[in-house]
């Protein structure tokens, strides 16, 4: 493995100069703004080309198993329970096992999926959907309802703690444009038109060997600046094994910039909390970083995300 140098961190942003990169993206990706938003430049052709990735039928999940042991990243874990009578008699007969879950979607340890009404933004949603869609009983525009047919396409995984020669970033730290060119170069692979966009920051490996901690306040993800190399390449979706969004924030007045620019302004679905490192040694051990990639959300017409499981096919 290589070892880059990593400079010095990119300069926290003004209120200013984040409405200017807000505007400049929001520009650049105007053709985004259906209820699909970026995924319309996932075409049939596309797809059908992303399935020559496929060469060795190897399949990878790329999320992380449902937790539901509170934790400090965690402190609504899903609830799990088995509906099925105790001490029932089984021994003979027809009999069922059955269960129930319910789950926060947008906390900070499951894998889950941001649909386009997810991210209020300045009273709106994207593409100026009025905030108001968004009601008590669910989202009536802009839902996860939106990719009720999957997003099928070609997946490229950037592995930027392996591009720095580090097991994970430190939370706080940024991945930024020249993180991800450099790991274009060093993994030969380069991101296209229509391609659905991993960047790997460790996060799980972190929390894995140290254990939990309050991620919402501190985490490695993503300059709002990296946005530009998103927007150059017309990525159609964004996943992160973190939130995607560094914390704490580096832009004044916004919480978390990354979301506002990749959701609101561009259109991106976003994956967060996914876990690579069953993905990662698969790619390293074939030599190749792009795969075809399955993305089957729940089926949840109201809703502002979805628990998903993404699967890579190599």
């Amino acid at each position: 493995m290589v070892t880059h140098a990593h400079p010095p961190g990119p300069p926290r942003l003004t209120e200013e100069e984040f409405g200017e990169l807000y505007r400049r993206l929001s520009s650049r990706s105007a053709w985004a703004s259906g209820d699909r938003g970026a995924l319309d430049a996932l075409t049939p052709a596309r797809v059908a080309a992303a399935t020559r990735e496929v060469r060795t039928g190897r399949t990878v999940t790329l999320a992380a198993p449902v937790e539901t042991l509170p934790g400090p990243d965690n402190p609504e874990p899903a609830k799990h329970r088995m509906s099925g009578q105790p001490g029932e008699d089984v021994s003979s007969g027809l009999h069922f096992a059955r269960d129930s879950f319910a789950m926060n979607v947008h906390g900070d340890a499951d894998s889950h999926l941001d649909a386009l009404c997810h991210v209020i933004y300045d009273g709106t949603l994207h593409g100026g959907v009025a905030a108001s869609s968004v009601t008590a009983d669910g989202a009536t525009a802009l839902s996860v309802e939106a990719v009720r047919d999957g997003i099928v396409g070609r997946g490229v995984l950037l592995d930027i703690a392996r591009l720095r020669g580090v097991p994970w970033l430190e939370p706080g730290d940024h991945v930024t444009v020249g993180d991800l060119t450099a790991a274009e170069t060093a993994q030969h692979v380069r991101v296209t038109e229509g391609d659905l966009l991993f960047v790997r920051v460790g996060h799980r490996r972190r929390r894995a060997e140290l254990g939990p901690w309050h991620a919402a306040r501190e985490r490695a993800g993503l300059h709002p600046s990296a946005l530009e190399f998103l927007a150059d390449r017309r990525v159609v979706v964004l996943g992160g094994d973190g939130n995607n969004d560094t914390a704490p924030s580096s832009t004044e007045g916004v919480d978390f910039p990354v979301h506002v620019l990749a959701v609101h302004a561009m259109g991106l679905h976003l994956l967060d909390y996914l876990q690579f490192e069953d993905l990662a040694p698969v790619c390293k051990a074939e030599g190749r970083w792009s795969f075809l990639c399955v993305i089957a959300p729940l089926r949840l017409p109201d809703a502002t995300g979805s628990p998903v499981n993404p699967i890579a096919v190599l």
